[in-house]
């Protein structure tokens, strides 16, 4: 592809300067729903950046963790109302970058302000504890420390918001950043950078490196001085970063895949569990870890579910998000398409029944674009590919149970423990399914996507790596560590 000598070239950041990489290489981002329109150029960095970038992040640490906690939290209030200000002109980047609805867009630029907001707010909750010694002249307490410099690998289907919230916590806890973002969408990454610029954040506190995973991204998880790494993405990139990581003994955050039950009882109200089955499955077209995958639906009512379900389905429309009116757009690049065509067409051959789409769209203004239509398979059961792999697409499997028991058996009969929801009006049942779903967050009568700021996030079993949550009071557990302090005050024998 020849590159236009228009297209803005993006910079990494270390310390105070943006710099190009040691490389000298660059790669280009483009539109996902119209591949000739060029975004930007980006630096194909490689272990000599990420070494400078960890060296300014150590001289930056030497000061910052100093700093009083409540002024490291109004840098990061000033960061939000930068974007809150500017939040349209993030909302057409997303939407240019990841191929987002503008309501999706929108949802996230939203998530982004308040996430940032209340993680701020953390700053000024950074306590300990007094506890009471055996001695009755000595005084005991705990105190948080900032771990150190840490390593932020984020994925691209939530490129503003999830950078946000990890960023914002280490800033809050006193810690320094080494940022690497998605290549498919380093764009808005370097826009949540450029905020905490215009606060005056000192040099050295956010770097900024951008390249692929394997050299940038076992960099960091490779690096000494790198005291934690936070990641989200796929279980296999998770799953390596975390061997490489465990050989030196750092501390690792993973929030990876997942295969999100929703069930549908009797007495649930189809309408809602219709709208919030696509609003789940197909919002941002699939590409959510939290995505709705799997419809467990008892059979007694399963044909007017499916049948509901198919002719919203088919109402969508289906476009390039830039366009008003479009509800759901591209998924992110050729190998994601190819991988959900993939298993829309294992699905066929293992005997799932195809409802509705299963198709690339290519006609018209679907054929510069990777556009996949979105589709429904039924009569999906558990030893079932589609079932049990995360297929990060436009696809939802309908599975059909005999009983509500059933219906737990098969919810829980995944390696992924993220979300899950219940769609049903009956208290008892709603509780069960509290109670013994196995899942980081669950929800009843709403979508599988939903969460706000101030609650924990993330998952069990396969999903997670290392036991700590996201955003949420908790958040700051894997940014800080404790010291223990023991006071004589009057120092004699």
């Amino acid at each position: 592809m020849k590159i236009s000598e228009k297209t803005k070239i993006y910079k990494n950041l270390i310390g105070d300067k943006w710099t190009e990489a040691s490389t000298g290489e660059t790669f280009l981002v483009t539109n996902p729903a119209d591949t000739r329109m060029e975004l930007g150029i980006c630096q194909q960095s490689s272990e000599q950046d990420v070494l400078e970038a960890v060296e300014a992040a150590k001289e930056a640490l030497k000061s910052w963790k100093k700093e009083a906690a409540p002024e490291r939290g109004q840098f990061i209030l000033r960061a939000a109302a930068y974007i809150e200000e500017r939040s349209d002109e993030f909302i057409k980047q997303l939407i240019l970058e990841v191929g987002k609805s503008y309501a999706d867009a929108k949802a996230e630029v939203t998530r982004t302000v308040r996430a940032m907001r209340y993680l701020a707010g953390e700053a000024e909750r950074l306590t300990g504890e007094t506890i009471p010694s055996w001695d009755k002249e000595v005084i005991g307490y705990t105190k948080r420390e900032a771990i150190g410099v840490v390593g932020i690998i984020t994925p691209w289907n939530v490129p503003l918001a999830i950078a946000a919230w990890k960023i914002a916590t280490a800033l809050a806890c006193g810690c320094t950043v080494v940022f690497k973002p998605s290549s498919q969408t380093p764009l808005v990454s370097q826009w949540l950078v450029e905020a905490y610029q215009k606060t005056g954040l000192p040099a050295g506190v956010v770097n900024f490196v951008t390249g692929p995973g394997s050299k940038v991204g076992n960099a960091i998880a490779n690096h000494s001085d790198i005291k934690a790494v936070s990641f989200t993405g796929s279980n296999g990139v998770g799953l390596t970063i975390n061997q490489l990581i465990a050989k030196r003994g750092a501390r690792f955050q993973a929030e990876m895949g997942g295969k999100n039950p929703f069930v549908v009882l009797e007495d649930a109200d189809l309408e809602l569990a219709t709208d919030h089955a696509i609003a789940g499955g197909l919002g941002e077209s699939g590409q959510r870890c939290t995505a709705t995958s799997r419809i467990i639906v008892v059979k007694s009512i399963a044909d007017e579910f499916v049948a509901l379900l198919k002719q919203k389905v088919e109402n969508l429309n289906v476009g390039n998000p830039i366009e008003e009116g479009t509800q759901m757009g591209p998924v992110i690049d050729q190998g994601s398409m190819e991988s959900i065509l993939n298993y829309i067409e294992i699905a066929k051959k293992e005997n799932g029944v195809l409802v509705t789409g299963g198709d690339r769209l290519t006609e018209g203004d679907y054929a510069h674009g990777y556009f996949v239509a979105p589709t429904i398979f039924r009569n999906i059961t558990p030893d079932m590919t589609i079932a049990q792999e995360e297929i990060f697409g436009p696809v939802i499997s309908v599975m059909e149970v005999d009983s509500f028991d059933q219906a737990m058996e098969w919810a829980n009969n995944v390696e992924y423990g993220l979300s899950s929801t219940i769609y049903t009006n009956d208290l008892e049942k709603s509780m069960q399914f509290i109670n013994n779903i196995e899942a980081g967050f669950t929800h009843v009568n709403m979508p599988s996507t939903y969460s706000e700021p101030q609650f924990p996030f993330g998952g069990i079993k396969g999903t997670g790596i290392g036991g700590y949550r996201e955003v949420g009071s908790t958040a700051i557990d894997f940014y800080t560590e404790y010291k223990t302090v023991y006071i004589k005050p009057h120092g004699k024998k």
